[in-house]
């Protein structure tokens, strides 16, 4: 009988990883957690570009209603009141977002609630959908045919790479709709992002567990496995059973990074470029984050594309088809006691990024029988 050396090896470091291995190191556990990138904090990483903390996998912006998970967060880093308010392209038009007394105004000039109402209402009845089929029929008998036409069709095709009548209705189950003048995307109480970026909450999670870097699971996972009593793996649950039931589809990102001699590129963090003929889906300005005034900017075009092994898996593909064979997977690993599960990739859902700290810590604690 040998003594492992540490009691727990955690297969990635980001944000799932990272709450486990500070919830465990507080227990007193020892921990090695690695990763196959060459930096922590999985997707919500930041490279410092000119004093501009560039987020490298696209814009992430903290919100939650949950005022125990907010301080969690901010026991480790103080979070900026930064508010999301990104803004809507199309053809050279600007509206605000989400759909808004604002964004009425600006399509069809009515000032009053009532009149944005009956004209929302109008459309919806001209077309008479009643069961929404398919995307397309489900936005546009919530929102009506303007909204739709300019303002989501072309940026969900490109987001999914699929026409809007071949994507299921459950996609949009509802769309936020306000008969208020408020550009506030989110509706959660706390909302921020970290000052001096998100890897600053990284390292304060990771402190006190050892971390390797540049270590690919699948290369020595054997090997791996022995040093630690327990695994807690938060990578793509299809991979770690070596695709036995098939693969699983996601979507995935590409980013064009322009470091900028301007201090202000388009005055504000995101702006959506929401027709068919734009390549990208979105210009994100970092410095807009966390207020920043250097001379210099930096902005990145996000273009959404079809993940395919190589690239980085980003937005699971909750069909039918994908889910049925999760089901597969994740009885495969209800089957491992010595294994634990875990964050959006090992769990094949689309978490935001309190969500994965919410189910980390749930995670923990009934890990320890608390």
């Amino acid at each position: 009988m040998t003594t492992k050396q540490y009691d727990y090896l955690i297969v990635g470091a980001g944000l799932f990883g990272a709450v486990f291995a500070h919830e465990a190191t507080q227990r007193g556990k020892k921990c090695l957690v690695i990763d196959r990138r060459k930096h922590i904090g999985g997707n919500t990483y930041c490279e410092n570009v000119e004093g501009i903390n560039v987020h490298a996998y696209g814009a992430h912006i903290f919100h939650t209603n949950d005022k125990a998970i907010w301080d969690y967060v901010n026991s480790f880093v103080e979070f900026n009141r930064y508010t999301n308010s990104p803004v809507a392209n199309y053809q050279d038009e600007l509206y605000n977002l989400p759909f808004n007394m604002n964004t009425f105004y600006q399509l069809w000039k009515v000032k009053t609630p009532a009149e944005a109402h009956a004209k929302i209402q109008d459309q919806i009845a001209n077309l008479n959908i009643k069961n929404p089929q398919n995307l397309e029929e489900q936005a546009i008998s919530l929102v009506g045919t303007d909204i739709y036409y300019k303002l989501i069709k072309g940026y969900t095709e490109k987001q999914w790479g699929r026409k809007a009548t071949e994507l299921p209705a459950f996609i949009i189950k509802r769309l936020p709709v306000r008969f208020t003048f408020d550009n506030n995307y989110f509706n959660d109480r706390y909302q921020g992002i970290p000052m001096g970026g998100y890897n600053k909450l990284s390292e304060g999670l990771l402190k006190g567990s050892e971390v390797r870097l540049n270590v690919d699971y699948f290369e020595d996972w054997a090997e791996l496995d022995a040093l630690a009593t327990q695994t807690v793996y938060t990578g793509q649950i299809d991979e770690y059973f070596d695709f036995k039931a098939g693969h699983l589809e996601y979507r995935s990102l590409r980013f064009e990074n322009q470091l900028l001699d301007t201090p202000n590129y388009q005055g504000n963090a995101v702006v959506n470029y929401t027709e068919a003929e734009v390549p990208y889906t979105r210009i994100i300005e970092h410095k807009h984050f966390e207020f920043g005034t250097q001379e210099k900017t930096v902005i990145t075009h996000e273009y959404s594309q079809e993940w395919t092994p190589g690239t980085e898996p980003y937005y699971p593909v909750n069909d039918d088809k994908n889910d049925q064979v999760f089901r597969q997977y994740r009885h495969m690993s209800e089957q491992m006691p010595h294994v634990l599960f875990g964050g959006r990739l090992a769990e094949y859902r689309y978490y935001d990024m309190h969500q994965v700290v919410g189910s980390a810590l749930a995670k923990v604690k009934k890990h320890f029988g608390e």
